[in-house]
């Protein structure tokens, strides 16, 4: 019989936190008790799971007393609470940046690294959405034959800025299509209603915004090779839902594209969508709402040798965060890590 876990997720009331609840009833996950835990501002909202309703509660320090597993869906509260979590006896998956890069804290994609979570002290990280898609696109290469380079650039939808981005595109394509002055941008620097913006995050002093550094960081450390050299150029685009990347892949020996496809087709977690003669590749409108990793366009680099270009797509809210989250609950419970 599969244990029950009693479960707590801490913003509960975003779009993550909201998505938690919709793929925990969906992949059937046992849970036993539900805490829904947010901020004061949510406090007492109403959201449904299975046919009932709960009560969202303030986080506290002793919000997790006889919790197995909390989600974090990110934000803050993942610095102020984890510590306390972890104290009352749960195991953290978190999906901000904040234990990502610390060396005592797995880093796990299920399909790419399931091994580490192995290892975990307490707290568990879910890579940067980015991360996650290229990663599940590139392990089979990588097991094929090597991964030596990777050149990245995201075209990365606006709820990944939450339910703010999602309202503002909506908002402003409204007015703009109606011929009226649009509010001021808040969830963007600048109007991202037809418009690209090449901003994720903050400056670094090396000239590259933080999204695209953490691209490079986390594959490192995903793969356990800080020698795989990564480049990325990330975007915001006027799309509501999936992020989309054009990666072009450096290998260590030649992999042809029928190969890389044949790896791709029994890679778990992957779809591939590649025949572009008859215009059949992946698109965020069709992969929204789905867990998988779309892999299309691939084709010989011509510039450079042992090398491929690929077009990867998928639903950055649920795989690239709250789907790849519970993936490891699940993946916890099938190791008796609980």
């Amino acid at each position: 019989m599969v244990k029950a876990c009693n479960i707590a997720i801490v913003g509960a009331s975003g779009a993550v936190g909201q998505e938690f609840l919709k793929i925990l009833a969906e992949r059937d996950f046992p849970v036993g008790e539900l805490r829904l835990l947010a901020t004061e501002r949510s406090e007492g909202k109403q959201l449904a799971f299975r046919g009932r309703e709960y009560m969202v509660a303030r986080t506290t320090p002793d919000s997790f007393a006889g919790m197995d597993i909390a989600l974090f869906a990110g934000g803050s509260a993942s610095k102020t609470y984890a510590a306390d979590a972890v104290a009352a006896g749960a195991v953290v998956i978190d999906n901000s940046s904040s234990f990502r890069y610390d060396p005592a804290v797995p880093l796990v994609i299920p399909e790419v690294n399931p091994e580490d979570v192995r290892w975990h002290k307490g707290i568990i990280a879910n890579p940067n959405c980015s991360t996650i898609q290229m990663l599940v696109a590139l392990k089979p290469l990588h097991d094929a034959a090597r991964i030596r380079r990777i050149l990245v650039s995201t075209y990365q939808a606006v709820s990944g800025a939450g339910l703010p981005g999602l309202h503002e595109l909506e908002s402003q394509a409204a007015h703009l299509m109606r011929g009226e002055e649009i509010d001021p941008p808040q969830a963007f620097p600048y109007q991202i209603a037809f418009n690209l913006i090449p901003q994720i995050d903050v400056l670094l002093e090396d000239g590259y915004y933080k999204e695209e550094m953490k691209m490079v960081w986390e594959t490192q450390k995903i793969f356990h090779d800080e020698n795989i050299r990564v480049a990325a150029t990330c975007v915001r685009v006027p799309v509501f839902r999936s992020h989309s990347e054009a990666v072009t892949v450096e290998l260590e020996r030649p992999l042809s594209p029928e190969e890389a496809r044949e790896c791709l087709r029994r890679a778990p977690g992957v779809v591939v969508v590649d025949d572009p003669a008859a215009q059949k590749y992946p698109m965020p409108f069709y992969t929204s709402d789905t867990d998988e990793v779309y892999v299309g366009r691939i084709r010989r680099d011509l510039s450079a040798e042992n090398s491929l270009h690929l077009w990867v797509v998928a639903d950055q809210i649920r795989k690239g965060a709250a789907t790849n989250a519970i993936q490891i609950a699940e993946l916890l419970l099938r190791e008796n890590l609980i």
